[in-house]
């Protein structure tokens, strides 16, 4: 961040809130010297983390370059322009050195802890960070542990760990707490160690300090929120001080959706709110330049533990106190410098924020706020007005930087953030300055009603403004996660910059110039190209949706990834066994398939891959089956489906009715059986058929033993469809399949997905009983339907 410092009417030096937050973007940043330096230390982390046997193989050889580098300098004697060049060279790697053995220190707790993974564990520590309820309903928070080990043996171990507990009160940043749970390692890469589920957590010492008192001002200000009417009234905490606990799924997919889900992020943007205002302010009450510096930076430490420091919040907090001490020194200088130190410093005490969404995010929408964002206002200048332009610069800047990252670990990418964010902007600094009054307003109660209402209106814009946008038409497309998706929407963006850019300063030569006529002749022939088959994309899933599916099917198998999703149609009539783990590709296969209203859903369990999309469906079904209820997350699940106007029935083995002409009865679990607790072996097994639907059942997520107990209980016979249990997991039970005989073995996974189904010896058990297999992962949507007496399949080809 850069502040550009003005001379007022009385001589005085007056930095504006403008100057703050506006003219950052007119600032010439020519020096890009340290930008190798944050590359670097941060290719260096990614490399620590990602391959820790070899990270301190990177510190000595970043030592021996040193020495080389040292060594030639002298010896070479070379010209000045060398020098600093070689200079440089060793700041670079001295910092790589620095990062990889903080890396090393902290890899023999890491490799403790991970010996711990797979066994119920005692965990004693610290919690680190803001709790959030995740969809699977558990309260999801980071804990450093002091101890780790079997229930009263642990032994002293400081290492992050990811917890998921029963949403409880106190879980607050500094209280310390003593889980147990079983634990489950990590991914390489992860800045946690392991996952703990928890079975039994307790907050031994709540928060104390200055963290205690953050606590509890935050739970006043959420229970004061609260009060108001929604859906501004729950987006409120998030907006102020990043506690989203009480936003509903629908509005949390509602904002991403629309790109304004960094607003409850408390990233770089609230900083330089809070920053910004305080900085102001004190000018405008006549404070000189080094008053209103340390009145900023004590108001920006007092936001970074109100909120919590979260990744984006530190990088955001460093970088805004990096630049106040300029403005201190009374050397302002370009965001990309600043930008480039605090990335280093912030990966060298914690490299594996380097593998962090949040972190690359953030940096990635400063850095084209500091180097994107001034071009692209110019070239946009060249059509609407200077402070249109540069109101749309802005979000279209981190826009562009940030979707190739987002493609990295997201399937959705949004098409109305720009507009979004442009509709929020004047609410948003409102919601957040005014919030935080309320906030700290608590021990007036009613100043504090009456900001925390004020605060409410902005708040409910930009929740209005997110529902609105997220359903419009096409307001995001979806992209399987991954390298390829990111580099194709990397190009995508690059097409559109070099359309929209005009020859900047503030960007190396090699972009900054004027385009040449072949290189934007190569950007639009590349979005037209991308336009057409969006388009036509667009086209066969909206007006045309249905003119390339078959008339005939009765059973259709969605894709949606890694999870379940069965439509059973006789008829008129249509049931739904399962939503999968996400609304967007349910609701995309029940528009390709002209699925408007669901007569029948079944929930087999309520597992997220199962249940997960279930907003797709809201408002549209009429009746609801479903397995015990285990947990509260799963009973706000059928609650949510009974206020939308569902009947909500739990069901069990004997039950029976109609589709239509089809028959269908349930299977299993046996009424009021304490033999399976509610999950996966007590999933809903049910079978269809007659009117048109092949003879068929659904296995939900048996595993083998249950497999077995159903097999004595209910006494299968031959089946036309089988959907394998558990998406082709290797816990089957051969007996069962052998006594299903079906034609057609059914596996609904997702691509190159992390458990590895469906699993080989799986196939190989329903191929030996004569079944064809259809697998999502490879065939996409799978269709069946009876033709003439035979069983016809239609397949879309991946």
């Amino acid at each position: 961040m850069s502040f550009d410092v003005k001379r007022s009417d009385r001589g005085g030096e007056l930095a504006s809130l403008e100057g703050m937050l506006g003219e950052v973007l007119r600032v010439r940043a020519r020096d890009l010297r340290l930008v190798p330096l944050a590359v670097a230390v941060w290719a260096a982390a990614l490399v620590c983390v990602f391959l820790p046997a070899v990270t301190w193989w990177v510190a000595g050889f970043s030592a021996v370059g040193i020495g080389i580098t040292v060594v030639w300098a002298e010896v070479s004697r070379r010209g000045r322009g060398v020098r600093p060049a070689l200079g440089l060279v060793v700041v670079v790697l001295a910092a790589m050195a620095a990062v990889a053995v903080t890396a090393g220190l902290s890899m023999t707790a890491r490799d403790v802890a991970v010996a711990s993974a797979g066994r119920v564990v005692e965990v004693s520590g610290t919690v680190t960070s803001s709790a959030s309820v995740g969809q699977d309903g558990r309260l999801w928070f980071e804990v450093q542990s002091r101890m780790i080990g079997s229930r009263g043996d642990g032994m002293p171990v400081s290492v992050p760990i990811r917890v998921g507990a029963e949403p409880a009160d106190g879980f607050e940043l500094g209280a310390e707490i003593r889980v147990v749970g079983e634990a489950a390692v990590t991914d390489a890469g992860e800045r946690s160690v392991v996952v703990l589920y928890a079975m039994e957590s307790e907050v031994v010492s709540p928060a104390g300090g200055v963290f205690g008192v953050a606590a509890d001002a935050r739970g006043v200000f959420v229970e004061r929120s609260l009060r108001l009417p929604e859906p501004g009234g729950v987006l409120l905490p998030g907006l102020a001080v990043g506690d989203t606990r009480a936003v509903s799924v629908e509005l949390n997919d509602a904002m991403r959706a629309s790109g304004l889900s960094h607003l409850t992020a408390v990233s770089g943007a609230n900083c330089a709110i809070v920053v910004g205002a305080v900085f102001w302010l004190t000018a405008v009450a006549g404070g000189g330049r080094a008053l209103r510096v340390v009145l900023s930076l004590t108001a920006l430490a007092g936001f970074v533990v109100l909120v919590t420091p979260e990744p984006s919040v530190i990088r955001a907090a460093v970088m805004a106190a990096v630049g106040m001490l300029t403005v201190l020194l009374g050397k302002p200088s370009a965001g990309a410098g600043i930008l480039s130190l605090c990335v280093a410093g912030i990966l060298i005490a914690d490299p594996w924020l380097a593998a962090t969404p949040g972190f690359a995010l953030s940096v990635a929408a400063s850095g084209a706020l500091i180097l994107l964002a001034p071009a692209l206002a110019r070239g946009l200048e060249k059509a609407l007005p200077a402070p249109i332009a540069l109101a749309v610069a802005v979000p279209l800047a981190a826009q562009l930087a940030c979707a190739p990252i987002i493609a990295l670990f997201a399937e959705q990418q949004s098409l109305v953030g720009i507009a979004a964010n442009l509709l929020a902007a004047p609410a948003a600094p409102l919601a957040t300055v005014v919030g935080l009054l309320a906030c700290l307003a608590a021990p007036i109660p009613l100043l504090a009603d009456l900001l925390a209402a004020s605060a409410w209106l902005p708040a409910a814009w930009i929740a209005t403004t997110a529902n609105t946008t997220a359903g419009l038409p096409a307001a995001q497309i979806m992209l399987a996660p991954g390298i390829s998706s990111a580099l194709l929407v990397a190009l995508v963006c690059a097409s559109i910059t070099a359309l929209l850019i005009r020859r900047s300063s503030t960007l190396p030569r090699a972009f900054a110039g004027r385009a040449t006529s072949w290189m934007r002749g190569a950007a639009a022939a590349v979005l037209i190209v991308v336009l057409a088959l969006a388009g036509s994309r667009a086209l066969l899933d909206g007006p045309l949706a249905t003119a390339t599916t078959p008339d005939g099917w009765s059973i259709a198998l969605c894709d949606v990834g890694q999870g379940d999703a069965v439509l059973i149609r006789s008829g008129e009539m249509v049931a739904l066994v399962d939503t999968g783990p996400e609304p967007a590709p349910l609701a995309a296969c029940l528009r390709s398939l002209g699925i408007e209203r669901i007569d029948l859903l079944v929930l087999t369990h309520f597992d997220l891959d199962h249940v997960g999309g279930v907003a797709a469906v809201k408002g549209k079904v009429t009746t609801v089956l479903h397995g015990p209820v285990g947990e509260r997350a799963d009973q706000q699940t059928l609650d949510d489906l009974d206020e939308a106007g569902a009947r909500i029935d739990e069901t069990f083995a004997g039950q029976r009715g109609v589709l239509g002409l089809a028959a269908w009865r349930v299977l299993w679990p046996a009424r009021d059986s304490a033999a399976f607790a509610p999950g996966n072996d007590a999933s809903v097994v049910i079978e269809f058929e007659g009117g048109g639907v092949p003879r068929s059942i659904y296995l939900g997520d048996l595993s083998a033993v249950s497999q077995r107990a159903l097999l004595r209980a209910a006494g299968v016979s031959r089946y036309d469809v089988v959907k394998v249990a558990h998406h082709g997991s290797a816990d089957q039970d051969p007996g069962l399949y052998e006594a299903l005989q079906g034609q057609v073995a059914l596996f609904s996974a997702g691509l190159d997905n992390d458990y590895g189904h469906p699993r080989a010896e799986t196939i190989a058990l329903t191929t030996a009983n004569g079944a064809h297999i259809l697998r999502t992962d490879e065939q996409g949507r799978i269709l069946l339907g009876i033709r003439g007496g035979e069983l016809h399949v239609w397949t879309e080809t991946k």
